[in-house]
């Protein structure tokens, strides 16, 4: 374990700033989840990332061994909505994990790209490739995966510049007015449970922007389609639970009575639109509601008649 005391020169510089300069071998991304993971305390109290160091601070931190993680060609299904040699869009399914992690080796989207795909891109890391924005475990819908280096560097300015447009569907609990909104918030690591997200008002914690529309109101529910302006992790679901409308079937920020039995959360990533990298052809897909989601809408729809 590594131990810091700051000094009056150092003071006021934020926590993940200071230990990546110090650190050359950890990116910042890394270091952060290290702090959200308490491998990295202040005074032997947990801290935000953005915390801002006072003179005789003590840092210590606590890198953990890496594990291993072999990353292997395996056949899942998958419905490739398109491809070609840049780029692929992919109808994820729920329950479908995106990428390997600690506990969760293999059996995810990328095992599957690997068996499917000859090539894939290399930015996002060994464990990542191919992969230029994620969906959460139980959400599923339109991914867009990256081929080689070039594409995924085009995909990712366009998803950074919010020129690439992500809609989003969502069976909501309780009645969302009014009928169209734009929510702006910070969202960070709930202090209180650490799998969850949380909106923020502390202004060092990142932006997240979602505009939504009502689609249909039924009497306990609301259908709405979502528009992401920022990608943060669970960022429609933390929205939809702060305006006090949840998404039906959430494990995590859902209503613990649930009157339809889900295997997660009802959320589909139905349309995305983007330029290509190579053509500079502007690129739309849509993809259905899955079934089970269908069915749930479809019973509301024969209720309001």
């Amino acid at each position: 374990m590594d131990k810091i005391e700051i000094t009056e020169n150092e003071k006021g510089c934020r926590l993940d700033v200071f230990l990546a300069e110090r650190y050359s071998e950890l990116s910042r991304s890394g270091i952060k989840q290290l702090i959200t993971k308490e491998n990295i305390k202040v005074n032997n109290e947990a801290k935000k990332a953005g915390y801002a160091l006072k003179t005789g601070d003590i840092i210590n931190i606590d890198i953990p061994e890496p594990v291993e993680i072999s990353l292997v060609p395996q056949y899942i299904p998958l419905d490739i909505v398109y491809q070609d040699s840049d780029l692929a869009v992919i109808n994820k399914p729920q329950g479908l994990t995106v990428h390997p992690s600690i506990g969760h080796h293999d059996q995810t989207l990328v095992n599957a790209l690997l068996y499917h795909f000859k090539d894939l891109s290399g930015i996002n890391g060994e464990l990542r490739p191919g992969i230029v924005h994620r969906l959460d475990k139980d959400t599923s819908g339109l991914m867009l995966v990256a081929k080689n280096d070039f594409a995924h560097r085009h995909l990712a300015k366009q998803i950074a510049e919010k020129t690439c447009v992500r809609k989003y569907i969502a069976l909501l609990e309780g009645k969302l007015t009014p009928e169209t909104g734009h929510i702006q918030t910070f969202i960070a690591r709930s202090p209180k449970e650490r799998k969850k997200m949380a909106v923020s008002f502390d202004s060092s914690d990142r932006v997240a922007i979602t505009d939504y529309k009502v689609l249909q109101y039924y009497d306990d529910y609301t259908l709405a389609n979502f528009m992401l302006k920022t990608g943060r992790t669970h960022q429609i679901r933390v929205h939809s639970a702060h305006l006090g409308h949840p998404v039906v079937g959430d494990p995590l920020y859902g209503f613990k009575k649930q009157k339809f039995n889900t295997n997660g959360q009802l959320l589909h990533s139905q349309y995305i639109e983007f330029t290509h990298p190579r053509t500079n052809q502007v690129l739309n897909f849509s993809a259905e509601l899955p079934d089970y989601f269908e069915k749930i809408v479809q019973i509301l729809n024969n209720k309001q008649k």
